[in-house]
């Protein structure tokens, strides 16, 4: 007989429990609230990619559509066209993109992999497909070229071959060029593999082919046979041609250019070293750099241009990167902040055989895009409209706002146009292709365009000149002392907040006048863990200040200093009173804009270095910023520039912690061996501190301030959980007490340890008054505990809609007012909460508490827990916003194992849960955040931006959003060949590829060289290649073409067969002549 186990049945009660929201109704009220937001108003999807493409690889340009393609080394590609056509692709791979070819007007791209494979992607639908694949098995490829307006791409490889694929099959040609066969036959080396193939501009037949080693080639592709070939003693790195196809420029990898007629296969006729000393005794110049790439284009009415990359003196140690530009006599040498990847110069026209009158080059550095504009003296660039640097710097954290006020955006505008640089050129940005803005959203302009308004540097407020003895204090942090770890943003009243990794907190506020600052106001404060230790009385050593427990009102807080002491505090040597950063003593010229009005540092304390900042929250109705780390935090009133209260996570408990807490000596190893310490407030004195030391369990990293704490929920060691630190903030207008009748201001703490502490605040009256009377706060206990670190806290009223925290609007701070007509300008907003106005006094309201395992929706003032959702147990949650949906209010919740999840509010009802992404990265861990009306972003590499929406009606209307690619435009017209030149036989050849490269004359190509595979895109290709006027008058145009031709076949044949009746009936008539007289016996 089985074993019965009441175990094994408690626990599956238990996690039944747990896996559904269970719903407790509390006795005197009915919290049943109808929620009118339901699973399918949810639905995930990616909507558009920001940024600059991370680690770019090679580049293309279309000049007829003028869009650009940037492909990368992860495998994506970018497609750029006017501002608001932007779009992303991925090849599936991942592997490298080495080269790039657009089917010119064709509404196609080729693009080929570092994996060996060639793909064709479908450009005439807005969200592009690949329709086409081959899959080289036995050779690597190495270069690619298709000629214009033909359907046959050449494929070099890295054994010296070239294939040719047919574009519109994706299917190899049997005609295959061996290098065997091109070079001599006395050359018993191999030549290297193909780094160049293109057709000599005036004659479809001649193709050049560039071998590694220096070897040039031009093989005749009627006759299957070399014409020519050119030998140089350095490796070739690139091949251009003269329009005229007379002669052809070589770069190498000695820094020389070389130039060669295409009949004179000896010596070339010029060699030039562009930036090589020239020696006096007619002796080589020294070798310089690589020219990487080199472009000849001729103009009709002036000198040709040639710009090249690289091919620096050896001897220029630290230079830059340069792209030169050589335009006559005249050599310009353009220096780059970033390596140079590729470049490509635009023209006028898309035909090899024409004037090419060159008007700007496209640079692709690793780092940024630049375009330059060749008709303007001095070369200057053009202002790129894209929003491809979305930072100067590495970023740290992120924030999304939607739904902020009007004028917002039109004051950063302002204030950020004079931060942009001079000296760009007059005319429009080139690359101007596709089309945008048809879609009938009115909220497009918000799904596609994100733009720079403005840019703020926190590290002009500190001193950068930092002494040896200073530089000791920042090793707290491995990375930038200035690096911003957090950010709080009121985007009603502008002011800013950011929380540094070098535990400061800057506070800003935004003004359209310059001022300058004589002295930066600073707060120091000094947070330090101080717990009763009976065993080691002389442990710590403070010896410093005490934290006052909870103050009394108009008690003086605990800081280092006046409230506007200008210095940073002594340097002792046992490093007390020592920040991390000096705060600058000189006066600082502050723009327009944002502008500093308070830094408050967290100081050393006992020879060690403060904690770093892990939570912060900014109040502009208040006029208070409060910020916590490990130790506990500290409420600044920045009206005043007073700390008002400054708590250790311990005392906000009181005599109800539910911890039993056990302090650790940081100068000791071993544990103390009394017993529990029953910790009161204001118990401790100076001598009797102790602290836990710095690297604890639970230390902070800015990078992921919640991510080095252990996850495992058994762990609950006693020195782990007396480190509990401050996770989460949230100001609210609610019953601070149980059973309390009146709303009050209050504070909701969050902790690491799952507790929810509740603090209530007492305003002095608005007005003079503001700036006299203190800011009185007082814990007034715990309000609820979950499982796992707070991460998110909102209060929702009796009818289930969020209410949001009071502000104040905007107001200019330099402006010297009487004290009446500024009042008049900061008065509240008229809906934040208060008792008279939006909400009667027997109205309930909500408490929505979200941790890293679960959440909980609370009644107030009873504090009894309504709704419960277990959201995860083998994971744990990164990211939870409270957002508002068109349809209602809901939780979005990002989790550690990739999943995407939205729960209704209050009711906890799980709506969606979408396996998006897994963590891969703790770049997306610290920048993923959600925000209003569905839409969520994060870093998805180190300078790109990806944007997903969550929201069903956005999925569905996307397409509509997002730009055209492709727009109907008519190819321009052959340049004219000329009287003369078609009289005497000169102009371009053309070559029937067709015939040359079919199966009928070339065979079939070997099955095991690449495999086909038909993409994912063929029906949808299918379709954009049915759609556009071009495309239909192109086919219409075949039609007629071909129906001509068989016309004219028919009349051939109809006119043979008329030939072969009248020879028959001639030579019937010949024979009756002759069988006339004939008996019949005679035959």
């Amino acid at each position: 007989m089985k074993k019965f186990n009441i175990r094994k049945v408690l626990d599956g009660l238990k996690e039944a429990s747990s896996s559904a929201p269970s719903v407790q109704v509390g006795p005197q009220e009915n919290h049943l609230i109808q929620e009118s937001i339901q699973s399918e108003h949810f639905q995930l999807c990616k909507t558009v990619r920001h940024g600059f493409p991370y680690q770019p690889s090679s580049m293309a340009f279309d000049p007829v559509q003028k869009i650009l393609a940037i492909g990368t080394q992860s495998g994506a590609l970018r497609l750029f066209g006017r501002p608001g056509v932007e779009c992303y692709c991925q090849h599936e791979s991942g592997a490298a993109v080495i080269q790039l070819q657009f089917l010119i007007n064709e509404g196609a791209l080729v693009s080929a992999l570092a994996d060996d494979s060639v793909h064709l992607w479908n450009l005439r639908q807005k969200r592009p497909a690949i329709l086409h694949s081959l899959k080289f098995s036995k050779e690597r490829i190495t270069y690619c070229h298709l000629p214009f307006q033909s359907k046959w791409l050449y494929i070099g490889t890295e054994r010296g071959n070239i294939h040719i694929v047919n574009v519109e099959s994706f299917t190899l040609s049997g005609y295959v060029i061996m290098w065997n066969k091109a070079i001599e036959l006395s050359s018993k080396a191999h030549p290297g593999p193909v780094v160049h193939i293109s057709d000599n501009p005036m004659d479809e037949g001649k193709l050049v082919i560039g071998f590694e080693s220096g070897i040039v080639v031009m093989w005749d592709l009627k006759s299957k046979k070399a014409d020519y070939r050119y030998t140089y003693d350095e490796a070739i790195h690139s091949v251009a041609w003269h329009h005229e196809g007379k002669q052809f420029i070589c770069s190498h990898s000695d820094g020389t250019l070389t130039i060669w007629n295409i009949r004179g296969q000896g010596k070339p006729i010029q060699t030039i070293t562009p930036h090589g000393k020239q020696p006096k005794d007619g002796k080589k110049p020294e070798p310089c750099k690589p020219i990487l790439k080199v472009e000849y284009k001729t103009t009709r009415n002036g000198e040709p241009f040639m710009i090249l990359s690289g091919g620096l003196s050896y001897d220029t140690v630290g230079r830059r990167p340069c792209l030169t530009v050589m335009h006559g006599k005249s050599t310009a040498v353009l220096e780059m902040d970033y390596p140079i990847v590729d470049f490509l110069t635009l023209c006028e026209t898309p035909y090899p055989n024409d004037f090419q009158e060159p008007y700007a080059v496209v640079v692709l550095l690793e780092k940024d895009l630049v375009v330059i504009d060749l008709a303007q003296n001095g070369y200057p660039i053009f202002e790129n409209p894209y929003p491809l640097t979305i930072h100067e710097s590495p970023v740290t954290c992120c924030e999304y706002f939607a739904d902020c006020p009007v004028d917002l955006i039109p004051a950063l505008y302002s204030v950020g146009s004079r931060q942009k640089r001079q000296g760009y050129s007059k005319k429009e940005w080139p690359i101007s292709g596709g089309n945008w803005g048809q879609g009938t959203q009115n909220d497009t302009d918000f799904i596609i365009m994100l733009q720079v308004l403005y840019k703020l540097k926190t590290a002009k407020v500190f001193d950068r000149n930092r002494s040896k003895e200073d530089k000791g204090s920042t090793d707290m942090s491995d990375e930038d002392p200035f690096a911003i770890q957090i950010m709080a943003w009121c985007p009603e009243s502008r002011m800013l907040c950011v929380a540094g990794v070098s535990a400061n907190v800057i506070i800003y506020r935004f003004s359209k006048l310059e001022v300058t600052t004589e002295v930066v106001q600073l707060l120091e404060v000094r947070m330090q863990y101080e717990l009763n230790d009976i065993e080691s009385p002389d442990g710590g050593g403070g010896g410093g200040d005490t934290t006052p427990a909870i103050p009394t009102p108009g008690a003086s807080p605990q800081t280092s200093g006046p409230p506007s002491h200008p210095s940073t505090g002594s340097n002792n040597s046992d490093g007390g009173n020592m920040p991390c950063l000096k705060v600058r003593s000189t006066p600082l010229k502050q723009s327009p804009g944002y502008q500093v009005d308070l830094v408050v540092q967290l100081v050393w304390v006992s020879g060690e270095p403060p904690q770093q900042i892990t939570s912060m929250v900014l109040n502009s109705s208040y006029g208070l910023v409060v910020f916590g780390n490990s130790n506990g935090l500290a409420v600044v009133d920045y009206i005043q520039k007073t700390v008002v209260l400054n708590l250790g996570t311990v005392e906000l408990y009181g005599s109800n912690d539910p911890y039993q807490r056990q302090p650790r000596s940081p100068r000791k190893t071993r544990q103390p061996s009394g017993g529990l310490c029953d910790i009161n407030e204001g118990s401790a004195t100076s001598e009797d501190r102790c602290k836990s030391p710095t690297s604890g369990n639970m230390s902070f990293n800015h990078r992921d301030n919640s991510f080095s704490r252990s996850r495992s929920s058994s762990v609950t060691s006693i020195d782990k959980e007396a480190r509990e630190a401050i996770s989460s903030f949230h100001f609210c207008e609610t019953f601070a007490r149980k059973g309390d009748s009146t709303l009050t201001h209050c504070l909701h703490v969050g902790t690491t340890l799952g507790t929810v502490l509740a603090l209530s605040l007492t305003l002095p009256p608005a007005g003079e008054q503001r700036q006299l009377q203190p800011v009185i706060i007082s814990p007034t206990g715990m309000l609820v505990r979950l499982k796992g670190s707070i991460s998110r806290m909102a209060v929702l009223d009796s009818t289930g809609s969020l209410l949001p925290p009071a502000y104040e609007p905007w107001y200019e701070p330099n402006i010297t007012t009487d004290g009446e007509e500024r009042e008049k300008v900061r008065k509240r907003r008229p809906v934040s909460v208060s008792p008279s106005t939006s909400q009667d006094l027997n109205e309930n309201q909500y408490a929505v508490v979200c941790s890293e395992k679960q959440a909980k929706v609370i009644a107030l003032p009873s504090q009894t827990c309504i709704y419960k959702h277990s959201i995860t147990e083998t994971s744990f949650i990164l990211r939870a916003d409270v957002v508002q949906m068109s349809q209602g209010l809901c939780m979005a919740c990002f989790c550690a194992n990739g999943h995407i999840m939205t729960l209704s509010l209050p009711g906890l009802r799980p709506l969606m849960d979408v396996n998006y992404l897994p963590l891969t990265d703790m770049r997306i861990a610290r920048t993923f955040c959600f925000t209003n009306l569905g839409q969520a972003m994060y870093l998805c590499s180190p300078t790109e931006i990806q944007r997903i929406t969550y929201s069903q009606d956005t999925c569905e209307n996307l397409q509509e959003m997002l730009g055209e690619l492709f727009t109907p435009v008519e190819t321009p017209e052959a340049p004219n060949r000329g009287f003369f030149k078609g009289l005497f036989g000169g102009g371009a050849q053309s070559l029937d590829r067709e015939e040359l490269f079919g199966e009928l004359s070339s065979g079939k190509a070997s099955r095991s060289l690449a495999q086909h595979i038909p993409g994912p895109g063929g029906l949808e290709g299918m379709k954009g290649a049915a759609s556009g006027v071009v495309g239909d008058l192109a086919r219409a145009r075949i039609a007629l073409d071909e129906r001509g031709q068989k016309l004219g076949e028919l009349e051939d044949r109809t006119a043979g067969m008329m030939a072969s009746a009248d020879s028959f009936s001639k030579h019937a008539h010949e024979m009756m002549l002759k069988c006339k007289d004939k008996k019949w016996y005679q035959f």
